[in-house]
């Protein structure tokens, strides 16, 4: 052991003079002239440290070999599931064998920063930047423990829950023991930037991604291209993507945000958590992130599809639909819950199903792939619910001659669903994660924040939402306006016949003919539009409800501007009259609803001036 720690000692002080020599290369390149001299040296420097490396290296195994690392793994505790915890050889070590482990890993994070120094000034020099790289001594604790774990993973490739359970188990119990133990010599070594447990925690989840590369994923993406075994595929892809989430949440309590310190700048920015993720695989197969992507959308749309025969797909819970009469002071505009937009059960599935696409990629580090697995799973799959919005409202028939109550239940369902649904995705778009993924999407097609036409991640989904909304609901409307229409046909002619008959008469004889009580044809078109807007009225959103009845008002208005009762001067007190039924119908839904006449209003008020001339 004492020669050990004189090699060690020795080790040290070959390291000092190559850093002294580092020193001096630094000082030489501010000299052009000496070019050829700083070429020389670098190449002397360059052949000592490989070979002092290879030493170091050897040295350091040897030593590990000797501590009893690594620890054994017995594979019938393992399966019965029956161990505590595993033996960590560096905890127990004391004495002159702690000593000597502690020069071995000095060494071995002295070769590795002058070797890492010397590259940063060379690429520098070419205009390149320098990646950081895993702790060198971390690697070498995880090498041979590699092989052991997998030897039992091979056994269990059928049986991934074990493999998962066994790298779990693996990387927690050693993770103390190495924070205890390596902490303190990484600060000894002024490696600042580096952690000992988050750098442990990435060579587990490396050593268990690669074997799941090579050993499974490969396998699986073979077999999917084989449909009599298909199904059996999709299922085992997706058991094994359940497991890598539920693994990353356990990593997610033994780790922290410092692990994006091991990944590429490429990497980390956008990255959700900033951790290292199993799902690193697909990053670098991105044909294996098409195959996922399509399988978690059929999956989606098969979870779809069994929701949409359910009796319960369309129903909705409303508050107030057992509420008769409304307070137009209390009306609540602020919606935010499904229950407030009155949208049916089946909106909130979809959403739920959508979301937990994009949540099974949250941890993946490359934004780019994210975003690629996102527009191929998730997107795809709402715009598969935008088109069941859309066939919905096209297979129910809603006609002027036969507005079915139910097809208008049906039509305002689908309407508050898509509106229910625009509002979470403009709530998920200002969420970080996507702000990010959407920068990064910019960046890539070459448009910049100001070039850039939207802002949101889910732009065209709003977009299409908002229209298939707007255009159904001025489908109601219009239905309205020309079932009134045509109902109240028999009342304009009403209207132009009793005009015809008092043309004669004197104003006495006039204002004794009328009668002030509503027109017998026009009870049948105000009845007809009360009852749609009761109905409309427990079935829209607020929101849509609002704007409905405003525009049928506003319709009405305009019907009765063009029918020509203006000329009927001898018939202004009955239509008057009847002008206030109509008002009335719109009087639950606001304060003067006369004021959404103003042709009418004023088609009274000249009826009256002329009637004052005479």
């Amino acid at each position: 052991m004492q020669d050990s720690g004189t090699k060690q000692e020795k080790f040290l002080q070959a390291i000092k003079a190559l850093n002294d020599l580092e020193v001096l290369i630094d000082l030489l390149k501010l000299r052009p002239q000496w070019h050829h001299l700083l070429k020389s040296v670098d190449t002397r420097v360059d052949k000592s440290l490989v070979i002092l490396r290879r030493q170091v290296f050897a040295d350091h195994r040897a030593l590990l070999a000797s501590l009893g690392w690594p620890p054994k793994l017995s594979a019938s505790q393992i399966e019965r599931e029956k161990f505590s915890g595993l033996p960590n050889p560096l905890v127990l070590i004391q004495g002159d064998e702690r000593k000597s482990y502690s020069n071995s890993f000095l060494a071995l994070c002295a070769v590795q920063h002058l070797q890492t120094r010397r590259e940063k000034r060379q690429l520098n020099l070419l205009g390149q930047n320098v990646c950081k790289e895993q702790l060198w001594a971390i690697d070498e604790l995880v090498s041979p423990i590699a092989s052991r774990l997998e030897y039992h993973f091979s056994k269990w490739v059928d049986q991934p829950e074990l493999i998962f359970a066994l790298a779990y188990k693996t990387t927690r119990d050693f993770i103390v023991g190495v924070d205890d133990v390596l902490q303190p010599l990484i600060d000894r070594a002024r490696l600042g930037s580096y952690s000992a447990k988050e750098a442990w925690v990435y060579a587990m989840v490396q050593l268990l991604s690669e074997f799941l590369e090579k050993r499974i994923f490969s396998a699986l993406a073979e077999r999917y291209k084989e449909k009599e075994i298909k199904s059996e595929v999709i299922e085992s892809w997706l058991h094994l993507i359940d497991l890598i989430v539920v693994f990353d949440k356990q990593l997610q309590s033994l780790g922290s945000s410092e692990i994006s310190l091991f990944l590429g700048e490429s990497e980390r920015v956008g990255s959700p958590s900033g951790s290292i993720s199993v799902l690193m695989l697909f990053c670098k197969r991105p044909d294996w992130l098409k195959i996922w992507a399509k399988i978690e959308l059929e999956n989606g749309c098969k979870k779809l599809k069994t929701d949409l025969k359910h009796e319960r797909a369309w129903l909705v819970d409303d508050k107030y639909k057992d509420e008769l009469h409304f307070d137009t002071k209390s009306e609540h505009f602020l919606l935010l819950t499904r229950i407030d937009y009155r949208a049916p059960l089946i909106a909130e599935s979809a959403l739920g199903i959508t979301w937990e696409m994009v949540e099974r990629c949250q941890t993946m580090p490359a934004t780019s792939a994210r975003i690629q697995f996102v527009r191929s799973s998730a997107v795809r799959f709402l715009w598969y619910f935008f088109k069941e919005l859309l066939l919905r409202c096209k297979r129910t028939e809603i006609l002027p001659d036969n507005s079915d109550d139910d097809a208008l239940v049906r039509v305002s369902g689908s309407i508050n669903a898509a509106k229910y649904v625009e509002s979470k995705l403009r709530q998920w778009s200002d969420d970080v994660n996507f702000l990010e993924m959407k920068v990064a999407e910019n960046d890539t097609s070459g448009l910049g924040k100001d070039e850039s036409t939207d802002s949101s991640f889910f732009g065209e989904e709003i977009k299409i939402l908002a229209e298939l909304a707007t255009n159904w609901l001025m489908e109601i409307i219009s239905v309205l306006l020309r079932q009134f229409e045509t109902l109240s046909r028999a009342f304009v002619q009403k209207l132009k016949h009793d005009e015809q008959q008092l043309e004669g008469s004197t104003h006495v004889e006039v204002s004794a003919a009328m009668d002030l009580s509503i027109s017998v044809e026009f009870i049948e078109p105000l009845d007809v539009l009360r009852s749609h807007l009761v109905l409309l009225r427990m079935s829209l959103n607020p929101k849509d409800f609002l704007d409905l009845w405003r525009c049928v008002a506003e319709g009405l208005d305009h019907f009765i501007s063009c029918s020509g009762i203006e000329s009927l001067d001898n018939v202004s007190s009955q239509f008057e009259t009847d002008m206030q039924a109509l008002f009335s119908v719109f009087q639950p839904f606001c304060v003067r609803p006369d004021a959404f006449f103003p042709c009418t209003r004023e088609i009274i008020k000249q009826l009256k001036m002329n009637m004052g001339r005479r």
